[in-house]
């Protein structure tokens, strides 16, 4: 369980967070009207296109669904352990992720199918680089499982029972970037720039990458 939570840990999930709602929300309003960042509603437009017997669209969302895929199982190549530890290559696949999204772009402002294909698959990289951090549940690209973990905490302190503060913050403040911050944006972004709105997340991206190559190398000079 989480009982201090490092700075770089708390700004870094945040931002991700923020990343993947400004994605998400571009993804959903567009054409294609499909998610990016999750999984469970493209599951369900799959089941109801078959049950419809609407095939292609059925095989559109089949597509973004193995795409998704595609990008955790980049990530599990590249980073190894879903256990966030100071030192992995997370630079790496930060980069990796801004491809993908450059990709989506160029895809996309041609009004391509395939530019939700390449989103999809950077929020499936993006996703599956951190899972746990000390025992606890961390995901950067949807609400779910997280919202269900804050409704628990709430249950546990009206009960008088403790709770972790310093994770329900943490979750709060991914809740509220997601939210509050990337998907407001990027929703708007999308009204006025159209996909052009991913050039925000792609400098965020390359961004994050950038400042843990130099947060491991002034810890290491720190070190020494």
């Amino acid at each position: 369980m989480i009982n201090k939570l490092p700075k770089w840990i708390l700004w870094g999930g945040c931002v991700l967070a923020f990343n993947a709602g400004c994605i998400n929300s571009t993804a959903l309003v567009g054409f294609t009207h499909l998610s990016a960042s999750h999984v469970t509603g493209n599951v369900t437009l799959f089941a109801t296109a078959l049950a419809e017997q609407h095939y292609q669209q059925m095989a559109m969302v089949c597509i973004v669904l193995l795409s998704f895929l595609s990008g955790a199982v980049i990530s599990g190549f590249v980073v190894g352990s879903t256990a966030l530890k100071e030192g992995k290559r997370y630079g790496k696949a930060l980069l990796i992720e801004a491809s993908l999204l450059i990709i989506s772009l160029i895809l996309f402002s041609y009004q391509s199918f395939w530019g939700q294909v390449f989103a999809a698959m950077a929020c499936g990289l993006q996703n599956s680089m951190v899972a746990t951090y000390s025992g606890a549940v961390i995901r950067t690209t949807h609400l779910t499982g997280l919202t269900s973990d804050m409704g628990s905490a709430l249950g546990n302190w009206l009960a008088g029972r403790p709770i972790n503060k310093k994770m329900f913050v943490f979750q709060a403040m991914i809740w509220y970037s997601f939210c509050g911050g990337g998907g407001i944006l990027g929703a708007l972004g999308y009204i006025h720039y159209k996909y052009m709105t991913l050039m925000l997340p792609i400098v965020i991206v390359l961004s994050s990458a950038l400042a843990y190559q130099v947060y491991l190398l002034t810890r290491k000079k720190t070190a020494k």
